[in-house]
Parts: structure tokens; sequence; C-alpha cells
């Protein structure tokens, strides 16, 4: 199917985004900015224990217990959350709100305290006493799956979350002995993700409808109501309104449904006062979930040309002590396993997927999902392959991608891959890197410089084929927008997806711009509120803009039609006769209407609008796909680094990226979307961690001891742009939100491998730590 070629006006110019101008006045609201009289708000006493029995907690005499909740108080108006997955593989177990009889994990929610003020919670708080008898901990999921010890769930057998494995394709491929073989061991760490303003929730009573309406720091307003509405006894969706005002920032970590918002809901439900609480950056370090913690044992075959025939994937994840709701303890490693093979054409493929349950906080998502770790062992073991030739990595990656002639493309795992041109791809980002960035010496031999690059595939706007096939409870299939014009001629866009800091407002009305010629400065788009946004399933999964722009073209497309029979029926002419022309209708004999005089006939001149018209001028549209397996973004990462052979530092001194995305709504954007998940990949390769002590204690809980980049740390970063557009989606868009982050890790390990390439240093884990990366350069006799 060949991709629809198209001639913009307003998409794919880069206009300044509209939602900035409240951020840089200091005019935005966040949750813990609303007003609200007689509010009171919560702390949380969390377990200072990774694993133990609680034996109980203990309230001093000073201390109101009516301010304190505790599991049965709780329990009594909400049930405990269940994430499931509909595979027989997956083991499920429930997420208490507030531990009852065991704590899993150091974070874990124990008792709530409700107090006038966050400073009075707080002391209340940490004048609980919690009675914890210890237990082991779990801390090593790979020592875990091969030694396995008593499970942490004692409704389950074992501390597998879920355990899946397929062979694909020829099975002798793997023990060919015509072929050559590298096998590697690469790890990932644990990470945050780190959004400026974390979660928080405010729920109070409406007194006029009854409603319990909730604030919250989310992505997923609708889901969230619904889930409210499951978990909270005797309430139905119409009884909650959710409203999501501005978001600083989510990645993926206010996706899911934590306990903290559905206590405080509780709270204010079985009280009828209102109830707030704000994250602060501890509680953000122990109790927002957590991602990565990859362990992958990879094998590829090969030949003496570079074609790689086959590879062989053990990939194990530390998935925390539960699974979250919706994503599950199993998501890193099956979507790691389903993605590993990237922009590569091979069809032999062996994997098994293993999440285990540990005593650590749960893990969910954060920009990626599985695909900067899966892009790690793959781009890194390419660069093994080229190593153990003798040739030049790029030159065994052209050897193996994917031909433009073959798409669409259907890969070993069954993703259908809609567009690109890979080759391409690759060449460009190789001349970029050869012609300016030239490999330098400083004379003096302490420092080494290589150059590292990595391919990524990003799936995005899964469809309802995607969803199913992973067993989802919850299928993403479809977003819904309404656009309903104004007297004055403006127009007002609703949509069920969440902006949280992408630039929805400015690139939805580009689309509604395009379509009906309504200038941009006379266009809203509103967005996270339940009583007002048809039902959608927030942003997620790099899916807002083939979702939700499909929704807004096809509600815009609508309006349009119906203009034009509001036209012909007052210029008393055929709608053929009517044609739009910029903000005009115009007809027969020069007549014309304008936006707002259409508006006008349609609401307040009915005397002017034929009977089998009906009044408004408000049209709602849903967009599903016909095509529902996803759009395949893809692109080409190479990093310029240096590396200090006396303190094990890597610096990175240039980074490019081409990227093809299919068609570009903003540019600027992009762009920003772009170095912004570059930046975040560049602290997986080099800074962030979330360490643990073997009984459990997390290690690093402040900025102290988890760095993450500064603009000293980021460089300028070049961006290529191409553009195959995708043949199954509404101008050919794809989704990009999560690219820029997948990549870093593997370009930058592979530069650093090239750089102290003659010294045979190994990089196979990220974060580079300085002193590891040292004690290597050492073993091997340098520096000198």
């Amino acid at each position: 199917m060949a991709a629809t070629t198209h001639n913009f006006s307003v998409i794919g110019t880069p206009q300044p985004r509209v939602e900035d101008h409240r951020h840089l006045h200091a005019v935005a609201r966040f949750v813990a900015d609303i007003e609200c009289v007689g509010c009171r708000e919560v702390a949380f006493l969390r377990s200072p224990v990774a694993h133990g029995v609680l034996n109980g907690i203990e309230v001093p005499s000073w201390v109101d217990a009516d301010c304190i909740w505790t599991a049965a108080r709780v329990d009594a108006v909400a049930k405990p959350i269940e994430s499931r997955l509909l595979r027989k593989e997956f083991n499920f177990a429930p997420l208490p709100l507030l531990a009852s009889a065991k704590v899993r994990y150091v974070g874990e929610l124990l008792a709530a305290v409700a107090a006038a003020s966050r400073a009075e919670a707080e002391d209340i708080a940490e004048a609980l006493q919690a009675d914890i008898s210890p237990l082991p901990a779990v801390t090593d999921a790979w020592r875990e799956f091969h030694s396995p010890t008593l499970p942490l769930h004692e409704t389950l057998a074992s501390n597998v979350v879920m355990q899946f494995g397929r062979t694909i394709g020829d099975a002798a491929c793997f023990d060919d002995p015509a072929l050559r073989r590298v096998t590697k061991r690469f790890r990932m760490e644990r990470v945050l993700a780190s959004p400026m303003e974390g979660r928080g929730c405010l729920a109070m009573m409406d007194p006029k409808t009854g409603q319990l309406i909730v604030y919250a720091s989310h992505q997923r307003p609708h889901l969230l109501r619904s889930f409210l509405a499951e978990q909270l006894h005797g309430m139905q969706e119409s009884d909650i309104r959710v409203i999501v005002p501005d978001v600083g920032g989510g990645f993926g970590a206010k996706s899911n449904f934590y306990p903290e918002e559905l206590i405080v809901a509780a709270m204010t439900l079985a009280t009828g006062k209102p109830h707030r609480w704000a994250e602060d950056r501890y509680e953000h370090f122990v109790g927002s979930n957590h991602s990565r913690q990859h362990e992958h044992e990879i094998t590829a075959c090969f030949d003496a040309s570079g074609r790689i025939h086959g590879v062989a994937a053990k990939v194990i994840v530390d998935s925390g002590a539960y699974s979250s709701r919706t994503s599950t303890g199993a998501i890193e490693a099956n979507m790691a396993t389903n993605v590993m093979l990237g922009p590569y054409d091979i069809r032999n493929y062996r994997f098994e997927a293993i999440s285990i349950f540990s005593n650590k906080t749960p893990v969910g998502p954060y920009r990626g999902v599985g695909r900067p770790a899966g892009c790690f062992a793959m781009e890194r073991i390419v660069d093994e392959v080229a190593h153990a030739l003798g040739m030049h990595p790029m030159d065994v990656r052209q050897k193996n991608i994917i031909p433009s002639t073959a798409f669409p493309y259907t890969s070993a795992t069954g993703l259908y891959y809609d567009s690109g041109d890979y080759g391409q791809a690759l060449q460009k980002a190789r001349e970029h890197a050869e012609r300016h960035w030239p490999i330098a010496g400083d004379g003096t031999g302490r420092f080494r410089e290589g150059i590292g690059y990595a391919m990524y595939v990003e799936q995005a706007a899964h469809g309802t084929v995607e969803w199913h096939k992973r067993g989802s409870p919850l299928v993403y299939g479809h977003e819904t927008a309404r656009a309903t014009l104004a007297l004055d001629g403006s127009l007002v866009l609703d949509v069920g997806t969440l902006g949280h800091g992408q630039g929805h407002e400015t690139s939805l009305a580009q689309i509604a711009s395009e379509l009906t010629g309504i200038p941009l400065h006379a266009i809203r788009v509103r967005q996270g509120d339940t009583d007002k946004a048809p039902y959608g399933m927030g942003s997620v999964a790099s899916r807002s803009m083939v979702m939700a722009g499909g929704a807004v073209a096809a509600a815009c497309r609508k309006l349009v039609a119906k203009a034009q029979r509001v036209g012909a029926g007052a210029m008393s002419c055929d709608v053929s006769e009517v044609s739009r022309q910029g903000t005009v209708f115009a007809g027969p004999d020069n007549a014309s209407l304008s936006y707002a005089e259409i508006a006008q006939i349609s609401l307040v001149q009915l005397h002017r609008l034929p009977v089998d018209i009906p009044p408004g001028m408000s049209e709602e549209a849903a967009y599903r796909p016909e095509v529902e397996t996803g759009t395949f973004s893809y692109g080409v990462h190479a990093a310029h680094v240096r590396v200090d052979l006396y303190t094990g530092v890597v610096s990175v001194l240039d980074y490019a990226v081409v990227e093809d995305c299919g068609t570009v709504v903003n540019p600027m954007i992009v762009d920003g979307q772009v170095r912004g998940g570059v930046a975040q990949g560049i602290g997986q390769a080099l800074y962030e961690e979330l360490r643990y002590s073997e009984d459990g204690q997390p290690l690093s809980v402040t900025f102290g001891d988890y760095t993450i980049p500064s603009t000293l740390e980021v460089p300028r970063i070049e961006i290529i742009h191409m553009n195959t557009p995708s043949p199954f989606s509404e101008f050919g868009m794809k989704g990009m939100g999560e690219g820029g982050a997948v990549a870093p890790a593997a370009t930058i390990a592979n530069a650093v491998r090239n750089a102290l390439y003659g010294l045979g240093v190994q990089v196979d884990s990220v974060p580079i730590r300085p002193d590891d990366l040292l004690e290597k350069i050492l073993a091997a006799g340098e520096p000198a």
C-alpha cells in the first residue's frame, strides 16, 4: 500500500506552542495550586523495611485517632487494586491499598494521615511506629530465577511474575556448525521518570451535583474515573468527575493507577471533607513506579559476510513487589523480547521473557517501555559481531536491515512495520559523523575518542490488534474528538487524550486548522475533564498524535460537511455548489457565508436553516485505523564520546539523530521531543541508577545520590529528518514521543567500546560508571 502524498499549508509548519505562555508567565495551575477551603492535607506512613511481617502500628496518645487511616478503615470503602493480564503464563497477586499483614518493599503504604496542613500530617506520620519483623529480601532477579527462594506472595508458587518463550523460524540455525557465534550478557539498571511535578490528587464532594470530583496529575483521566468507580464501594462512573489540570511531565509514570489516588478519594467519600496529597521527592523515589532493570543473555549466529542468521535471547527483569495497573510486572520483559530484532531482517529467533517479583518498588512504564533495553542488547551485539569480523559496525547493519522494498514488513515476532528506508537513515548518520566529527587526540595519551551508532524502531499508536494480542484487558484501539463551532466562528476541540508537555494544544489545533481553514488563534483545545471530553484512552505509548489527531481530523471533516449543507440551505443552492475557500463558504452568484454566519444560522437564526438539518454546529467522531497494528517510526543515533583514561569519566562531545516519524505536524515540537528523549537516554547511559542494598534498602532517594544530566552533560543534538509517511494513518503520521530515549544507551555504549577497542575493554552495562570503567582500563594496562 503506497502512502498518500499531501500538500499542507498548516501541518508541517513550526508553530510556537500556545500552551507555553501560561507556564512562562507562572499562571499555570497544578494540583498543588488549587485552592480548596477546609481541605485536609494527607501524608503517608511508608514501610522502612523491604520485607517483613507487619505486627501493628503504634499510635501515640496525643494523636487524634480519627485522623489515622489504616488498612481496615480504607478497605471498608475501597477494594485492593488488581492488575491482570489475559495470559495463562501470568501470575497475579493483588496490590493492597495499605499493608495489613506483610510489607514487601521500602516505601509501601502502611497508613494515611489527614490534618489541617501537610506539615502537621507529616509530623503525625513520623510519630507513628510500625512494628515489623524483618524477613529475607529478594533483591537479585537473575539469582532468584536460577536459585528460587520462598514466594513473596503466599498465593503464588514462586516469584515468577511471568515466564514466556518461543522459537521462531529454523531452530537448527542455533546449532549450525557453519555459523559463528557471539554471546554476551548485558545489564541495564533500574531508573526513575523524575518529572518536574510529582504525582498528586485532590478529592472533594460537589454539593450541587453530589459528584466526587478528583483533580489528579495523571495521563489518563477517563481510565482513572473508570478505575475509581470500579474500586470504590457503591460508586458508579456518573458519580465521579476527574479533572486533570496542568501536568508537570509524566513520561509514563503517571499512567498507572496508584493506591494514593484511591485512598484520597476514599477518605473524601467517607468523610465528605476534601483531601489532598502531593508527592514529595522522596515519595517519588520509593513510591512512583520504577523502570527497566534488565539482564539479557543474547547470542547472535552469523556468517563470514556479517549476515546474522539468528538471535537467541534470555531476558530477566526485576519487576518489584507488585504488578502495577494497568502495565503489570511483565511489561518490560515482554516488550523487550517482542521488539528485540528492531530494524533487522532476521527470521530465526529464540527468546525467553522472564519477570521476577522482588522486594523493590514496582516497575511500570517510563519513556520507551522495554525498548531501550531491547535496543541496548541488540545494538551492542551487532557491534560485537562487527568486531569479531573486523568490519565497520555500520557495514554489518547495512548487511542486515530490512530493505525499503520489503515494506509493509512482518517481523519474526509478528510486528507489522508500515514503511521506512532504513538504509538511507544509516547512510545519513554515518556521513554526518564522519564528516563533522574527526577523532582527535590531545597529545598526552590521557583521552580516547570514539563514535558509536545504534538504530531503533519505535512501535507507536498501537491499535486493537496489538493490545488484544498482548492480553491486555484494556484495548486502546480508538480515540474520539468533538469539534464545536461558536457563534463568532471560533472552534473548540474536546479530546480524550491528555497533553502533559508534548504540545497537544498546538499540534491538534494545526490539524483542525488544516481541514477547516480556521486560524490557529481562533482554535482552542480542551482536555482533561471527564465531564466535558469524550471518552478517551489518554496519552501513553506514543499514540496521541495518530489517534487523537485522526479523531480531530474526522470531526473537522464532519463539521465542514455540515457547514456546507447549512450554507447550501441558506444560499438556496445545491450542496455541490458550495466550496470552502479559507474561512468562507462560497456559493453561486458571488454569495458567501463565513463560519460565524453559518454558526449563527444553525443556532440562533433557525428560520434560515432547512428543517432537515439539525440545529447546532458540534460534531463528534471516533478514529479507529483500518490497519490496527500501529505505526513504526525509526531512527539512527550517533554519538561522539571522549573517555578519560585516568578517571574513567565519559563525556558526550557530539550527538546526532536521523529520525523518520512520517508526516511531521510541527517540526519544532518533534525536535523538542527528540532532544528531551536523548537527554533522558544520556542519563540512562551514564548517570542514572536506583541502587539497593542486599536487604532491600534503597540507596538512591535524593538527587544527591541519583544523578540526572543537566545542560552541562547534554551536548548540542543535531537532528536530520526523513519522511516516509505511514500508509495506515491519517496524513501518514507516526507516533514519535519515545524514540529519542530508546537508542542513547546503546549508542553511547558502542561509542565507548569503539574508543577503547584496542584495549579490549568491554562495555556490557549501563550506566557506565567511571569507577567500573577505570578498573577495566587499568586491568588492560592503561593508562601508562
